[in-house]
């Protein structure tokens, strides 16, 4: 999330190289591989990801989103549509936990609904 919210700031075409910074050492390299894989596929299908963001809100427009948890929002939103065997529940709840670790009092709530309206929209 911290490496998607310094692209979004930055828009840094590196993006590859704002993760190993953010990895914990004692990070496995599949946890490392798995964060790269999280972050580069978020970038390279943030139209998308955006347009799937943007069908679920309700009378506001994503610019208007605070830039925490749009990094949060995308990068779920990216494992909801191109991860699909990892679990809806699962990706919801640690979008919830780091939410309420980095976002604002209310992101959280925000985040969850979002989600799980993205969460049942690929299910039809």
């Amino acid at each position: 999330m911290q490496a998607l919210y310094a692209w979004e700031m930055s828009h840094d075409e590196q993006v590859e190289l704002l993760i190993g910074d953010g990895l914990e050492t004692s990070d496995t390299g599949e946890s490392n591989l798995f964060a790269r894989l999280l972050v580069q596929g978020t970038v390279r299908n943030v139209e998308s990801i955006d347009e799937a963001i943007r069908k679920r809100l309700q009378h506001w427009d994503i610019t208007r989103i605070a830039r925490v948890d749009l990094a949060i929002l995308r990068m779920s939103v990216y494992c909801l549509l191109y991860q699909p065997d990892l679990p809806a529940s699962v990706v919801i709840n640690e979008a919830v936990d780091i939410a309420k670790s980095f976002g604002s009092e209310q992101s959280f709530r925000f985040i969850n609904g979002v989600l799980d309206a993205v969460a049942k929209g690929r299910d039809t």
